[in-house]
């Protein structure tokens, strides 16, 4: 539902998320996600919550129709990789929102958590019940979840200590070297807020991040394979930083990753419908016995079929920084 407002004169200079509050049934705390979000035009432009309004001033306001407190249980397919009384890891099919959220009130995977998982933890909250991390809704691959508040709480500790080993695999455009580094603060793109951005001198509020290149596989000078590692888990970071490099992720629309026209030899990239990006390994301690548990996951069967067509094409070769 979007409302445009005009600013009446005895409104003048009060801050927007207050003006908003005084003819809105909405809650400041609200107000301010909406306008963090971006939801909230002043006179055609973003802007933020301490903003003085003027008299005259339209202010246009986005607000997501309301969704229900508590998922549903749905009946949907969910690999399950392992489970205990404790957590469970599940390997996301690609196309897949982890919670729901504004325009994604179903089809989740907490939608589907709930229906094949008894009791989640609530530390989450109700829309994230168990959720501990996640994945873009373009990213297939291994994520855990936690059953129990006690078992949320350590893991989220693991991750927050980067103590959990997460790689991935994704097939970016260009040359890339085994052995690389990318430390590259991230922080929300001032500019389109569905996307983030590693450009300090505009980006306000960044969070350190680092990825690592392990291992690359060469398909020619044009796209390569790559092993990725990250030692931080923010939002985007593996398509941020590769595309900061200049090697967005093939199929990555977002970042820069789709091109229009491609050479014969690798065709192949232009049936993926998705970011090339999986999540092909997750290690971490159990929050109660103390095991080290390792999970792999295979490559999925759409982006498999790319791999093979440009093996077909190349004899790549293949380097690690060990």
């Amino acid at each position: 539902m979007i409302q445009t407002i005009t600013v009446p004169a005895e409104s003048d200079d009060l801050r927007l998320d207050r003006f908003l509050a005084s003819v809105l049934a909405l809650s400041r705390s609200q107000l301010q996600r909406l306008i963090k979000e971006g939801c909230v035009l002043v006179a055609g432009k973003a802007a933020k919550a301490n903003l003085a309004v003027k008299p005259g001033q339209e202010v246009t306001i986005q607000v997501p129709e309301l969704i229900d407190a508590a998922p549903a249980p749905e009946d949907l397919p969910l690999p399950i990789v392992y489970q205990d009384k404790d957590l469970i890891v599940v390997d996301k099919p690609a196309g897949m929102v982890v919670h729901p959220a504004a325009g994604h009130e179903s089809g989740t995977l907490v939608n589907a958590l709930l229906h094949h998982v008894d009791d989640l933890s609530g530390i989450g909250g109700e829309k994230r019940p168990g959720i501990v991390h996640r994945l873009d809704k373009g990213t297939s691959g291994l994520m855990v979840v936690a059953k129990h508040d006690r078992s949320h709480e350590e893991l989220a500790r693991q991750f927050a200590q980067r103590e959990v080993e997460k790689e991935y695999l994704a097939l970016a455009w260009g040359e890339v070297m085994a052995g690389r580094r990318i430390d590259a603060p991230i922080g929300r793109d001032p500019s389109n807020r569905k996307k983030m951005a590693s450009e300090s001198a505009r980006v306000r509020r960044t969070r350190a991040a680092a990825t690592r290149i392990v291992r690359a596989e060469h398909f020619g000078r044009v796209l390569t394979l790559v092993q990725v590692a990250i030692h931080t888990g923010r939002t985007h970071q593996i398509r941020v930083h590769l595309s900061a490099i200049g090697h967005p992720i093939v199929g990555d629309a977002l970042y820069g990753g789709v091109h229009r026209r491609v050479p014969g030899d690798i065709r192949a990239v232009t049936h993926l419908d998705r970011p090339f990006l999986h999540a092909a390994r997750l290690a971490f301690t159990h929050p109660e016995d103390g095991r080290r548990m390792e999970f792999l996951s295979a490559m999925p069967a759409d982006l498999q079929k790319v791999l093979d067509e440009l093996r077909e094409k190349f004899e790549p070769a293949m380097h690690d920084d060990s």
